[in-house]
C-alpha cells in the first residue's frame, strides 16, 4: 500500500517554498524624532536584514521622506509626538503602501491624528499594549473591513518599554506583516526574523482548523487521510522555511515518508469510525485537529531551539502521536458524544465550505 499522500505534489510545495528566499523585499522605516530613543532603537534593529533581496531604507520624519519615490511593500512609522504622523501615512496609503505605525502611546497618536484629520486605521497602530472590548478584537483581526475610525484606541497612557512588552511588540508587528502583506509573509518572515513565530502560529490555526474540518465531513472511510497528511506536511515545510532551513529532496521525501506512512498504519484500523453517523465525524475531527495543531507547535520549539530540517520528521512524529492517542480518547467521553450530538446539524454545511461548493 502506498503513502496516503502524491509526493511530486509534496515536492511542489517544497519548490514553491524554496523560491520564496529570491523574492525581493522592500519596506521603508520613518522614524520621528520625538519618539523615544528606546523604542526607535528596536524598531530599527527589528528590520535589520541580511538577505541578499532584502532593501530596508530608514530615514526620518523631517528628513524630507517622498511618499511614492520608492515601491516598497510596506512603510513603518515610529511615531512620537509629531503632528505630522497622520498625514504622512495618509500620503503613503495614497500610493497604495500599508502603514505601520509603531508607538508606545497610541491613544495620543490616534487623538492627533483625528485632530488633524488624518485620522489612521486602528489595525495599523501597533503598539505592546492589550486593548479593550470590542476594540481588541478588532485590532487582533486585522481584517481590512475592521479598520474603522476609532477616538480612543485604548484608556492607557504611555505603555512601560521594557523585555516583555518589547516581546510583545515584536508579536503585534509580525502579526501585522502576515496579514497585511499576506501574498508575501513567508518571504518576509526569512527577512525579518520576529516575523517567525506569528507566521508558524497563523499556519498552525489555518492547517489545524482545515483538517478539523476535513475529519468532520462525513467521507468514504479512509478518504480523508491524503488531504490531512498534505496539509500537515504543507505545514511543516513552511514553518520550516520560515526558519530559514534548506528543503532538499532527501530532507523532503523522509519527511513524506516519515509522516505518510506513520500517518497511513495509524489511522487505518481507525477508519471505520466514519461509519459510525455524527460520533465517527467528531473523534476525525478532534484527531485531525489535535494532531496538526501538536506538530505545528514541536516544530516551532524544535526550530526555535536550534534544531535543524535533519531531525524534524521524527520531532512532529512523535508529537502528532501523542496528541491523536489524546483526541482519539477525548472524544469518545460523554462530553465528546454530546459535541457530536451538536454537531450533528451543523456537519453538512462544513461539508459543502470544505468541498469548494457554493448554493446556486
Amino acid at each position: 500500500m502506498g503513502l496516503p499522500v502524491d509526493l511530486g505534489e509534496v515536492f511542489r510545495i517544497a519548490k514553491d517554498m524554496k523560491a520564496v528566499s529570491d523574492v525581493p523585499v522592500s519596506v521603508s522605516v520613518i522614524i520621528d524624532d520625538s519618539a523615544p530613543g528606546d523604542l526607535a532603537a528596536h524598531v530599527r534593529a527589528a528590520f535589520a536584514s541580511t538577505n541578499a533581496h532584502t532593501r530596508v531604507t530608514v530615514t526620518y520624519l523631517d528628513a524630507g521622506y517622498v511618499p511614492g519615490e520608492v515601491r516598497d511593500d510596506f512603510a513603518v512609522i515610529v511615531a512620537g509626538a509629531s503632528l505630522e504622523v497622520g498625514a504622512l501615512a495618509a500620503k503613503i496609503r495614497a500610493h497604495s503602501v500599508p502603514v505601520m505605525v509603531v508607538t508606545d502611546d497610541p491613544s495620543s497618536v490616534s487623538r492627533r491624528s483625528h485632530e488633524a484629520g488624518e485620522e489612521i486605521p486602528v489595525a495599523d497602530i501597533v503598539a505592546p499594549v492589550k486593548l479593550k472590548g470590542a476594540l481588541e478584537e478588532k485590532a487582533a483581526s486585522l481584517i481590512p473591513a475592521l479598520r474603522a475610525k476609532v477616538d480612543d484606541v485604548t484608556g492607557s497612557d504611555v505603555v512601560p518599554l521594557n523585555e516583555d512588552t518589547f516581546k510583545l511588540l515584536y508579536q503585534r508587528m509580525g502579526e501585522w506583516i502576515i496579514t497585511t502583506c499576506a501574498e508575501k509573509k513567508l518571504t518576509l518572515a526569512l527577512a525579518f526574523p520576529f516575523v517567525r513565530r506569528p507566521l508558524a502560529n497563523d499556519a498552525i490555526s489555518a492547517t489545524a482548523m482545515q483538517n478539523a474540518a476535513v475529519g468532520f465531513v462525513p467521507i468514504l472511510p479512509g478518504a480523508d487521510m491524503p488531504i490531512m497528511t498534505l496539509n500537515q506536511m504543507k505545514m511543516v515545510l513552511q514553518i520550516a522555511t520560515a526558519y530559514g532551513q534548506p528543503l532538499d529532496a532527501n530532507r523532503v521525501k523522509e519527511l513524506a515518508f516519515v509522516l505518510g506512512g506513520a500517518f497511513l498504519a495509524r489511522n487505518i484500523a481507525r477508519a471505520g469510525a466514519k461509519l459510525i453517523p455524527f460520533a465517527g465525524w467528531i473523534i476525525s475531527g478532534a484527531v485531525g485537529f489535535a494532531a496538526t495543531e501538536a506538530m505545528g507547535r514541536a516544530a516551532v520549539e524544535y526550530f526555535e531551539a536550534g534544531g535543524d530540517i535533519v531531525g524534524i520528521a521524527q520531532v512532529v512524529q512523535t508529537a502528532r502521536d501523542g496528541a491523536m492517542d489524546a483526541a482519539s480518547a477525548a472524544a469518545k467521553t460523554p462530553v465528546g458524544r454530546k459535541m457530536a450530538d451538536v454537531m450533528a446539524d451543523s456537519v453538512p454545511a462544513v461539508a459543502k465550505a470544505v468541498s469548494g461548493k457554493r448554493d446556486a
